[in-house]
């Protein structure tokens, strides 16, 4: 079993201790599409995997958030806000900007070096940089520099 697996399931048992029904719900919910995930593959996830479901969860939040704000739904925006704040726990510290720089340089070099340019370029280096970067950096805001860089 994966050490982040285990660190979820303690943290569920953890919840139920202190009857925080919220967390416990947000953790619940984590672990089922983990569990749906390994159903689909037959197989059991890694880290990294496990990871990329925590990510997707924290995206949807946000775009719930924006609806809800949108909508005036401050309720609602309160327990996503909530929700993401647990999901976030684990997930990998944040990469600092020079990290993110220094990755972002070190990949346009590689791609470079290939011979590659142009828009395949921005696909390759994005590719290296999920890799390099993934859980630790906002993949959109990578993207927008990944663009300026290249142009």
């Amino acid at each position: 079993m994966s050490s982040l697996k285990i660190r979820l399931s303690e943290s569920v048992k953890d919840a139920m201790r202190a009857k925080a029904s919220e967390r416990l719900g947000t953790l619940r919910f984590l672990q089922a599409a983990i569990k749906q995930k390994e159903v689909d593959e037959r197989r059991e996830l890694n880290d990294a995997e496990v990871t990329a479901i925590i990510e997707k969860q924290v995206k949807q939040r946000k775009e719930s958030i924006a609806a809800f704000e949108q909508a005036g739904r401050t309720e609602t925006v309160q327990q996503e806000t909530a929700e993401m704040a647990v999901l976030r726990e684990f997930l990998p510290q944040a990469a600092s900007d020079e990290e993110v720089a220094a990755a972002i340089d070190a990949a346009v070099a590689e791609v470079h070096a290939s011979g590659v340019t142009g828009a395949p370029a921005m696909g390759k280096v994005m590719a290296i940089l999920k890799q390099a970067l993934a859980g630790r950096a906002d993949m959109s805001a990578l993207s927008a520099q990944v663009k300026a860089k290249l142009n």
